[in-house]
């Protein structure tokens, strides 16, 4: 397996952010290696303040305007979906995508966690979606396939991502912060497993890598925040869509190790405002992506997720009109994607954005 150190040009650290990134500091043994992209969500006209010593890019909303154009309208603002701009710009293979209120989260025995080596762990690992083995990742170290495990299956198939959890504050919705307003994650449990085909998980954006050349364009945060009846479903929306993608082209979703240390609990009457919506037609939602059944001919994350955003218009367009304008969404983040990342061998020289702020 490639060690950690072989990968600080294929990957890329996403952070979106309205704050000084002090955070960073923490962070500084692990992350100062790579490069990061920054993405600054609301007033542009304010200032970010980044340690010194990180290699960084900077985009504000005036840079996604400029970059995208028109279709600038798919990145949303004022909400952390805006980091899926990152994705879109990044030039690299692997994506590690964090919020800036997560820390360093320590092992029991002590020994500090550094996420991203075990992110990119279970990237350079198969998964194992086709058929469940009881003793959670075989490829992990000191475990294996157990007996009645098929061997036509043991080689895995490649995995695309990499879900992390987070000790301290749990990722909960609102309704559950009001009633268990004291509660914290204290356990750790030493395990990552492969989500199984056709199972569908609540995906959290602020502990998550992914391999954008195999997953990438599937990894919309979708239209929420400002001007949007919804928030707080961003990483979601794109975790459902992903794995539907994923089970299709038949590639892996993992969860599990790493921790983060989640530091910070957000309002939980901000974001009954902002979710409210979205409970009632999650009971729509879930149903419609349980019983997608994408083309034969749809054989890039591409083509699928055009597919999908015709069906969300189509289908979830009678729940609320948000969905058809969410669907336009998607396709127009699909030719953003096409225009920014076009394929080999039409690919040429990296595309310049002369007026990014850039440190190094």
């Amino acid at each position: 397996m490639a060690q950690l150190r072989d990968l600080k040009d294929e990957l890329d650290i996403v952070i979106p952010t309205i704050r000084n990134l002090d955070f960073l500091e923490m962070w500084r043994p692990f992350f100062q290696p790579y490069h990061l992209i920054i993405v600054q969500d609301g007033d542009p006209s304010n200032t970010i303040g980044v340690p010194e010593g990180f290699d960084y890019e900077l985009y504000n909303r005036n840079d996604v305007n400029r970059i995208l154009g028109p279709k600038a309208s798919c990145i949303s603002f004022k909400d952390s979906a805006c980091r899926c701009f990152g994705f879109l710009v990044s030039k690299k293979k692997y994506i590690f995508t964090i919020d800036d209120d997560c820390f360093v989260a320590k092992e029991p025995s002590g020994k500090e966690i550094n996420a991203l080596e075990q992110h990119i762990r279970n990237l350079l690992t198969p998964s194992t979606p086709l058929f469940f083995n009881t003793l959670y990742d075989p490829f992990a170290n000191g475990s294996d396939f157990v007996r009645g495990y098929p061997f036509s299956l043991r080689e895995g198939l490649p995995t695309a991502i990499s879900h992390g959890l987070w000790l301290n504050i749990p990722d909960y919705d609102a309704p559950t912060q009001l009633v268990k307003p004291r509660e914290r994650n204290t356990r750790y449990v030493d395990a990552v497993m492969t989500i199984p085909k056709g199972t569908l998980f609540p995906m959290c954006g602020m502990n998550l890598a992914f391999d954008r050349e195999l997953i990438g364009p599937a990894m919309y945060f979708g239209l929420m925040g400002d001007g949007q009846p919804i928030g707080r479903y961003d990483d979601m929306w794109a975790g459902w869509c992903a794995k539907v993608i994923c089970d299709h082209l038949l590639l892996g979703v993992k969860t599990g190790l790493p921790y983060i240390w989640h530091s910070k609990a957000s309002n939980p009457f901000v974001n009954l405002k902002k979710e409210y919506k979205g409970i009632y037609w999650q009971e729509d939602i879930i149903p419609f992506f349980q019983s997608i059944a994408l083309r034969e001919e749809c054989t890039s994350v591409q083509d699928c997720y055009i597919e999908l955003a015709n069906k969300v218009k189509e289908r979830l367009g009678l729940v609320d009109p948000y969905f058809e304008k969410l669907g336009d969404a998607m396709v127009t983040w699909i030719e953003a994607w096409n225009e920014l990342n076009p394929p080999p061998p039409a690919q040429t020289a990296t595309l310049a954005h002369p007026n990014v702020a850039m440190k190094n």
